[in-house]
């Protein structure tokens, strides 16, 4: 449980510099995500489910999926230990959450998204650390 606990501040550590992409705020200044929102579970020795669950500023936002984005891309690159990943917006806070979570959450769709060179740059802008 300790572990989990630590890996949970670990992966909330990553996500909360992320930029969200209209706002020059970060994620965690909007409170798009939270501590609360971050569930880690050991599944295998060394292996852990990451769980993130983010709130969309309005329940309509546009740039929901594309927030998803940055996070998925954030951690496979910044996480040390070995993981499955899982992320949902919050129930209830968005009008296509269901649809939304099909589409972060599918490889391939998140392939796809990333060879386009717009949505990539936004991505890098979005993830990448201030100076």
């Amino acid at each position: 449980r300790a572990m989990e606990h630590d890996r949970a501040i670990e992966v909330y550590d990553i996500i909360r510099t992320i930029r969200d992409p209209e706002k020059p705020n970060t994620l965690e200044e909007l409170d798009v995500v939270t501590e609360g929102g971050v569930e880690v579970q050991e599944i295998a020795e060394d292996e852990y489910l990451v769980i993130i669950r983010f709130t969309p500023t309005v329940p309509h936002c546009s740039l929901a999926t594309l927030i998803g984005l940055c996070l998925r891309i954030k951690l496979q690159r910044c996480l040390p230990f070995r993981h499955k990943l899982e992320i949902y917006i919050s129930e209830g806070t968005h009008s296509t959450e269901e649809d939304i979570n099909k589409q972060i959450n599918d490889k391939e769709r998140v392939a796809a998204a990333m060879e386009n060179p717009t949505l990539r740059e936004i991505v890098e802008q979005c993830v990448t650390e201030p100076e």
